[in-house]
């Protein structure tokens, strides 16, 4: 029996009050982590004039907005008619909601992002601030992850170097879906001679060993200071481009011998129209599932050249930094490397289990 409008009101304000107080809730918390900063004197929260202090606001604001936004579709939901019932966007919103793994992914990736971007409203010492505490201490109620040998906040130092590693992540993987899919397009939609150069130009970078490519590039080019970060964005984008190519290639391959595409082509579209407007959004589908594959893929292989000394230059930290940092007191101090560790391990599984749920949500075969 389907549920009306008016059936919903009632349940809906609930929603609506549970949204409320989520939003209050959250505003107590800032309130509370000022006043723990005025009280404590942390230098990172004494000062909000900083840009990342300016971006965890505009964050925190978003969230609250959203939160009431969704608690008020609940308390007033809009009836969808049967053509948007059975839509694709409504049936990928129910297949996906459906998938326990792909929504414990996406949960995981949204709670990351989230506490990456309200780091400086969260951390409670300057991560790079020496001295914050006794040196190489265990955790504690005040140092929740305990202090490195240099006396810094680990717990500061992992929700830092989470913004860098994520920020790596999801740069490095939107510059190889850029590069990929244009790259990839062209040469199926082109054919010809493009196809046979930009093909064989893609099989020999996969002939190359990533991790001895990446090594070489980044002894060649090594910069220090923030360059540093923006050259291992874009290594680490233009070595992963290939599989991305391929990709859609085959699906350009597939989609330009449809019957919409003949129709275009009839209605004298030109080529470019074509590719950019009708050939490319249809092949992003398999794209999305390997851009979410792959960010965690990157985030281990940024982790593993920070790990070698070959990553982000210091003073900056990342998950891999920190790894590294941590190596010569495993034994002594095991927390130093041990947290860092365990967030690399939950990006990326949560990242793994937000693309097994997209691939299913995605592929009408899986649906079911």
């Amino acid at each position: 029996m389907k549920r009306t409008r008016a059936g919903l009101v009632i349940p809906g304000l609930g929603h609506l009050l549970a949204g409320e107080l989520l939003v209050g809730a959250g505003l107590v918390m800032l309130v509370g982590v000022w006043a723990c900063a005025a009280i404590r004197g942390f230098p990172r929260l004494g000062s909000i004039m900083g840009m990342h202090a300016l971006l965890a606001v505009v964050t925190w604001v978003v969230v609250g907005v959203l939160l009431w936004r969704v608690a008020w579709r609940r308390a007033f939901p809009r009836v969808l008619s049967e053509g948007e019932m059975y839509s694709n966007r409504q049936v990928f919103y129910r297949a996906l909601r459906g998938h326990r793994a792909g929504m414990v992914g996406l949960f995981g990736v949204g709670f990351l992002v989230l506490v990456t971007a309200l780091t400086p409203l969260v951390a409670p010492f300057d991560p790079i601030a020496i001295d914050a505490g006794p040196r190489a201490h265990p955790p504690t109620l005040v140092w929740w992850m305990g202090t490195d040998e240099f006396g810094r906040d680990v717990f500061s130092r992992v929700l830092y170097g989470g913004r860098i590693s994520l920020s790596i992540g999801f740069l490095a993987v939107f510059l190889a879906a850029t590069v990929g899919t244009t790259l990839g397009a062209v040469s199926a939609f082109a054919g010809g001679l493009a196809d046979r150069v930009i093909m064989f130009v893609t099989d020999v970078l996969l002939s190359l060993p990533r991790l001895v490519l990446l090594l070489t590039i980044v002894g060649l080019f090594r910069v220090t200071g923030t360059s540093g970060m923006f050259l291992v964005v874009a290594i680490l984008g233009l070595t992963a481009w290939m599989g991305i190519a391929r990709i859609v290639r085959s699906e350009v391959l597939s989609l330009k011998q449809r019957d919409f595409v003949q129709a275009a082509r009839a209605l004298g579209l030109s080529s470019t129209r074509i590719l950019v407007l009708h050939l490319i959004p249809n092949a992003m589908a398999p794209v999305i599932v390997f851009c979410s594959l792959a960010i965690g893929a990157t985030m281990l292989t940024e982790a593993a050249l920070s790990f070698l000394g070959l990553g982000v230059p210091p003073p900056t930290s990342s998950w891999g930094v920190m790894v590294n940092d941590g190596r010569e007191p495993l034994r002594s101090a095991p927390w130093i490397a041990g947290f860092p560790s365990l967030a690399i391990m939950l990006a990326v599984l949560s990242f793994n289990l937000l693309g097994d749920g997209l691939r299913d949500a995605l592929d009408p075969k899986l649906r079911g």
